[in-house]
């Protein structure tokens, strides 16, 4: 093991709301400020939401609120970073939860890091991605331009990063239509299984992981929810009020 690597545990929440999600962001940021618990990578997949970044404009929905109930896709205010995007399921959400202090202070190498990991991760099945100047995310050539394999919005708090990134893997893309996605018109969005990779989100989120070892030099530790959750417990006994079961 490099010894220079940081301890990262890594969870996987499996379906979970997004309300729950941030709030347990919340718990997990105020835990790491404290050094109460060392840098966390959770994933997880939503439930149909589409969620507005603290750029987000409201008439970057192309649906009114009355559709989005018909379709039960839930509509939220996010602190992140962006504009508009949509979440559901087959499509992965990693929210690392890293105290930047320890690796490098500087938001922009934070997010080419994120866009690396999505890079990196798509040449795993055979798809070569890239960066678009002005336009964070992983890109692909599609047949009519640029689309969008994997966005990102981040949150960063005293130098803890939360939210994080959504890599597509065999999510509906008609819900994109809903939108317009990270507020960008007239470019597309993309998915593995679009792309003629038929690939299980399971295997996706081992490949993400390890690039997230690689890239941000983490030694990854498999948790589970329930192992989070007496962790958030003990710490809430600590300072009652201020943490949160997710059991």
């Amino acid at each position: 093991m490099n010894r220079n690597e940081k301890i990262c545990w890594v969870v996987d929440l499996g379906l979970i709301a997004y309300g729950p999600a941030c709030a347990l962001q919340r718990q997990l940021v105020e835990a790491r400020q404290a050094a109460a618990i060392p840098d966390i990578l959770l994933f997880c997949e939503h439930p149909h939401v589409i969620t507005l970044g603290r750029n987000g404009k409201v008439e970057h929905l192309r649906a009114p609120r009355s559709v989005l109930e018909q379709r039960n896709v839930k509509l939220h205010c996010s602190d992140r970073g962006g504009d508009v995007t949509y979440h559901g399921p087959g499509q992965i959400i990693a929210y690392p939860i890293f105290d930047l202090t320890e690796q490098r202070r500087d938001v922009r190498w934070y997010v080419e890091q994120l866009e690396e990991v999505m890079i990196r991760t798509a040449a795993d099945f055979g798809i070569t991605a890239k960066r678009v100047e002005g336009r964070h995310g992983a890109w692909v050539e599609g047949r009519a331009g640029d689309e969008k394999l994997g966005a990102l919005g981040v949150h960063i708090s005293r130098w803890v990063t939360s939210h994080g990134l959504a890599y597509n893997v065999s999510v509906d893309l008609r819900y994109f239509e809903l939108i317009v996605p990270c507020g960008i018109p007239g470019k597309g969005v993309t998915s593995l299984e679009a792309l003629g990779i038929p690939v299980q989100v399971g295997k996706v989120r081992e490949r993400l992981a390890l690039h997230f070892s690689v890239v941000f030099n983490r030694n990854l530790h498999e948790s589970t929810r329930a192992q989070l959750a007496e962790i958030l417990g003990s710490l809430s006994e600590a300072t009652p009020g201020t943490l949160a079961s997710i059991a």
